[in-house]
């Protein structure tokens, strides 16, 4: 008798938790989906009259919150930065000119020219680090390094459920997804570069083709999230609301130890 009491009770907490994981999980889910329209919906507190925002690559929180300036009557110019190599900002220039913003396309490389006259720059991110560091498509580092220079805002835009409570060791590297190179030269272009019967058996030519850039936190003017607009020196307080204080507590003594 004894022994199915304590199979009922495992198997009542057993439910339990599960109804609790599900519950959980869909309320992400609904966090998920609805934090772009809370992201939105600031975009009339920081986005003024006649004012010139760059942005870099494609991002859909970036679409929606320009796009809701416009909706909110705002008349303001953007200019994307065509992210090479993998040029994501044509295609928000596309959706941007559909929505009727006015869109002009830029190369990477003027970039640094063009800084010193728009008001703002606004980018999104892969991930938001323990230490207000970001996890950005490759080409926003660059970005942020011009803004610093001339003194522009750098806002990054982001749910918070891409908060993350790493704490970044040699982030270029532990937290980089490395793509083909075929993405920067054709196969075949530099094969005569390519002597592997050389001594030590080794190319003279390699090909990095990062994904991400990782953009330190004193280069970030000031994160724009669904709970309202933080600094990056306050992003280790909404860690700690998302995330049990063992998950960034062990990440960060990991991170520090190696």
């Amino acid at each position: 008798m004894c022994g199915q009491v304590i199979t009922a009770d495992k198997s009542s907490r057993s439910k339990k938790l599960k109804n609790d994981v599900i519950e959980a999980i869909n309320e992400l889910i609904q966090d998920i989906d609805t934090c772009h329209e809370q992201i939105s919906e600031q975009a009339i507190e920081h986005i003024h009259q006649n004012e010139m925002i760059l942005t870099l690559g494609r991002s859909r929180t970036v679409k929606e919150f320009l796009c809701a300036a416009k909706d909110k009557k705002r008349s303001f110019r953007v200019f994307v930065a065509e992210g090479a190599p993998r040029f994501q900002g044509h295609v928000l220039a596309k959706e941007l000119v559909g929505k009727g913003l006015q869109t002009t396309v830029i190369p990477d490389s003027a970039v640094f020219a063009m800084i010193s006259r728009v008001n703002m720059v606004i980018v999104g991110a892969h991930a938001i680090m323990a230490n207000g560091g970001v996890m950005a498509p490759v080409g926003i580092n660059m970005v942020a390094l011009a803004a610093k220079r001339h003194a522009v805002p750098f806002v990054v835009v982001a749910g918070s459920h891409k908060l993350c409570p790493l704490y970044p060791h040699n982030p270029e590297v532990l937290l980089n997804d490395l793509k083909s190179p075929s993405e920067l030269l054709d196969f075949g272009e530099f094969s005569d570069c390519m002597d592997f019967g050389s001594i030590g058996g080794s190319s003279r030519l390699h090909v990095v083709n990062p994904t991400f850039d990782y953009v330190p936190p004193k280069l970030v003017s000031l994160f724009i999230t669904d709970t309202g607009g933080h600094s990056p020196s306050y992003i280790y307080r909404l860690i700690s609301d998302y995330y049990s204080a063992d998950d960034f507590a062990v990440q960060r003594g990991s991170a520090s130890s190696k």
